[in-house]
């Protein structure tokens, strides 16, 4: 098996899984009980908040432990705007969003809330002019994903950050789902109020995350209870689950530091293959994430390659995995002004800095040989 769908779910490093058994074993206590068992699954807690505050560069008790990306998405969005709704009723965000955050908007605007959403050219990029100019005397929150889970477009976050700061009443919250581990971003000096991390994006366990959220940044809880989490995340804690997060945060900014030439290579390999092939088209911009390539070859139904793809032994994707059930043109390449022959036939490759050359070389005759195959059929 060849996976080459790691922008989907990536298969979590040995090191995460051994550390989650090992904390499931030895400290399986409540961190909220007072005898000795608790006592040391909270030092446990407090010993994984100190260490993703480090490797993050930023203070302990900015950091909120979730599930995942769609609950740091749908906390941040959703509880500062519960929290400041007082202040004002309106949020910026993109129409190339992730479904987390596109849905947690048009959830708010059945309550009420006015949603900007923003155009993109034909590359995904957002125009931070446009950002500004769509700020008013009631915009509460700015909402852009750093790296598009579909395209691979790398927005300007600094300079919308930069614009961000000017409004001291404006919150600015970054999807940096698929952009973390792969693509820089410095979360103190980039004007962002709240991030969100996914752990089943950079080789940890489903169902762990985090949530940064600058020190004075006021959110309405999702939910209520025993007031875990600095009273953002009730529910007792998956301790477990957040040692080897914390585990997979750091094995994945070693491998960005050693490995990032090494991905780009591969990517670059990959580009060239495919610009070869008269059907593609490559939708994704260049110079952009190292990792994610999108393509459409018109005139074939993407499952049926994916399908046949998956029988020669390589797996890949269709738009984003969140949404790839439902209908079949792809919004984020409608968003870009794809004509409907591009935008209902879009594949994607994701890669990871374990991907090997002789991977992307054999996906590549693989897809030369299906289509060669496919067309032999129709023609």
């Amino acid at each position: 098996m060849i996976y080459l769908d790691n922008s989907a779910t990536t298969k979590p490093y040995q090191e995460v899984i051994d550390s989650f058994t090992q904390v499931s074993e030895k400290y399986y206590g409540n961190p909220s009980s007072i005898h000795r068992t608790g006592a040391e699954a909270e030092k446990l807690l407090l010993r994984a908040r100190q260490q993703a505050a480090e490797l993050l560069h930023v203070k302990e008790e900015e950091i909120v432990f979730t599930s995942g990306g769609t609950e740091g998405n749908n906390t941040a969005i959703k509880g500062i705007a519960l929290a400041h709704q007082n202040r004002g009723r309106h949020i910026i965000t993109s129409q190339v969003e992730h479904p987390s955050v596109l849905e947690a908007c048009r959830g708010l605007e059945e309550l009420g809330f006015s949603i900007t959403y923003l155009p993109v050219n034909n590359q995904g990029l957002i125009d931070p002019a446009a950002v500004e100019a769509a700020i008013t005397e009631e915009t509460i929150l700015i909402s852009i994903m750093h790296v598009n889970n579909e395209l691979g477009t790398i927005q300007p976050i600094e300079e919308i950050g930069k614009i961000a700061k000017q409004y001291p009443k404006l919150h600015f919250h970054v999807d940096h789902v698929q952009g973390f581990g792969k693509v820089p971003l410095s979360l103190p000096n980039s004007g962002i109020d709240l991030c969100t991390i996914s752990g089943h994006k950079i080789h940890g366990l489903k169902g762990t995350g985090l949530l940064f959220s600058k020190k004075g940044t006021h959110l309405f809880p999702l939910m209520h209870g025993g007031g875990q989490e600095q009273s953002i995340r009730s529910g007792t804690e998956n301790l477990a689950g957040t040692v080897s997060l914390v585990k997979a945060v750091r094995l994945i900014l070693e491998e960005q530091k050693k490995q990032k030439k090494h991905l780009l290579e591969m990517k670059e390999r990959l580009w060239t293959c495919l610009d070869k092939m008269k059907q593609v088209s490559i939708n994704s911009p260049a110079g952009h994430a190292p990792h994610i390539i999108n393509l459409s070859v018109p005139g074939y139904k993407p499952e049926v390659l994916i399908h046949a793809l998956s029988e020669k032994g390589y797996y890949i994707s269709t738009k984003s995995a969140c949404s790839s059930k439902n209908q079949d043109v792809s919004s984020v390449l409608a968003a870009c002004g794809k004509p409907e022959a591009i935008s209902s036939s879009a594949l994607r490759i994701s890669l990871s800095y374990h991907t090997q050359q002789q991977e992307i070389e054999g996906f590549c005759k693989a897809l030369d040989e299906t289509l060669h195959q496919f067309s032999e059929v129709m023609g």
